[in-house]
């Protein structure tokens, strides 16, 4: 049996059930005594089951009655959240923005964007996900990201941030370390850090490699740029990283020779449905100049 019962009814259940008397949660609620008592045994006969004895000084909760009050409350409770959550996501000022970020952007970019952000908007509260470019997409696919940091996407609106450049780093006590340019052709004989296959930073760096025609032997992977320059540092091999990394853990970064590639990182979101004020005031502020 399909159950028909509003929102509305729940409430004005656990009211009867609070006052034990109908007439006077009729008051209560500022309603006609005849339309709660209609609501009662409506309710009742989409259930299957009396939710009230009828006392000469009022109403009992049967035991069934129990537990469809404790639902009710749950359910009530449930949709008052909802509401005030739907309220909260849809103000621009009080809202929630939701945004992925690749993990490379976590030191350098997405502060400075959540600082001026924060500036500007300080009740908006942002949900944020570290992840790689794979998982973004999709966050992006099922709604559990409003915006995000990455490369461009196909098919999302795209508003470009920064260029940066692949360099290679290296220990700084490692024969290439006094270099200012160096070739890829010369890592031959290197063992290689750098992220899993699947990741798009990992495409990038078996390109540049291919192109080169050299194939290193790949010593450790790990799925975080930052990391990746600490095991540089730490002597375990040399990786090709973004230049904004190099030196963090006192590597030293170096320019690769003949190489004009650069990533393009920027702000991207999906165009098939409208954003929601807090996050198309993110946006909005990210492009004023």
């Amino acid at each position: 049996m399909m159950v028909l019962v509003l929102i509305r009814d729940l409430e004005w259940l656990v009211t009867v059930a609070d006052v034990e008397h109908v007439t006077d949660a009729a008051a209560v609620l500022g309603i006609p005594q005849p339309t709660l008592s209609r609501a009662i045994a409506r309710l009742e006969a989409e259930l299957g089951t009396r939710v009230f004895e009828r006392m000469p000084d009022g109403v009992r909760l049967t035991p069934a009655g129990e537990l469809v009050v404790t639902a009710a409350r749950d359910l009530g409770s449930r949709h008052t959240q909802l509401v005030d959550d739907l309220a909260s996501m849809l103000d621009p000022d009080t809202g929630v923005v939701r945004l992925a970020f690749l993990d490379s952007m976590a030191g350098l970019l997405v502060p400075r964007l959540l600082r001026g952000f924060h500036r500007e908007a300080p009740r908006v509260r942002l949900v944020l996900r570290q992840e790689p470019s794979h998982e973004i997409a999709e966050d992006l696919a099922s709604g559990a990201a409003d915006l995000a940091i990455t490369t461009r996407q196909d098919g999302l609106a795209w508003l470009p941030l920064l260029e940066e450049r692949p360099v290679l780093v290296v220990p700084a006590s490692h024969r290439l370390s006094g270099r200012k340019r160096v070739s890829l052709g010369e890592l031959a004989d290197e063992e290689l850090v750098t992220v899993p296959p699947g990741f798009g930073y990992r495409q990038l760096v078996d390109d540049l490699l291919r192109a080169a025609g050299v194939a290193p032997a790949i010593s450790f992977e790990s799925q975080d740029l930052a990391t990746i320059e600490g095991l540089v540092a730490a002597g375990l091999g040399v990786a090709i990283v973004p230049e904004h990394l190099a030196g963090a853990s006192g590597t030293v970064g170096i320019a690769l020779a003949g190489s004009s590639m650069r990533r393009s990182i920027g702000l991207v979101w999906r165009t098939d449905r409208e954003l929601t004020p807090p996050a198309a005031r993110f946006v909005a502020l990210v492009t004023t100049p």
